[in-house]
């Protein structure tokens, strides 16, 4: 009889220790997840992926990109009554992103966005950037197709 006595006890024992170790938590107590921002992807939170006020975003229609590396940023707009044409462009570490016309038609504009890094190895971050880059055209750009490419150079 004792014997059973003491197993009674020390299960009574361990229940009560194990309820006092387990925290108990109210609705008003439970965990408030973190606040959700917007993507790090999301042009928004990108500043040399937004165009800049007053320019005319070209809408994706008239943008042929793929030439362009997958993932790169496509957002181009237009200034300056058209003569100017703004891009997103993708620079890291030591890079700096720059932009060429290669060919003005009739039809369409070829724009190469060109990233140039030192020609001698040299300590750099290893992050990527979006900025924005510019070309002035010869006449505005109307509804001409803008052709974008892109090139790697050691300056």
């Amino acid at each position: 009889m004792n014997r059973r006595i003491g197993i009674l006890v020390g299960t009574a024992f361990l229940a009560v220790a194990t309820a006092c170790g387990t925290p108990q938590t109210t609705p008003e107590q439970a965990p408030v997840p973190p606040a959700q921002s917007a993507p790090a992807d999301d042009p928004a939170n990108q500043p040399g992926r937004v165009p800049p006020a007053g320019s005319d975003p070209l809408p994706a229609t008239q943008i042929e990109a793929q030439a362009l590396p997958e993932g790169y940023p496509v957002e181009a707009w237009t200034a300056d009554g058209g003569k100017t044409v703004g891009l997103s462009a993708q620079e890291g570490g030591c890079g700096k992103a720059s932009a060429e016309v290669t060919s003005q038609a009739a039809d369409q504009v070829v724009l190469t966005i060109v990233e140039t890094t030192p020609e001698k190895a040299e300590m750099c971050t290893m992050d990527i950037r979006f900025v924005k880059v510019a070309v002035e055209l010869d006449q505005p750009l109307g509804d001409r197709e803008v052709v974008l490419k892109s090139e790697q150079r050691k300056s």
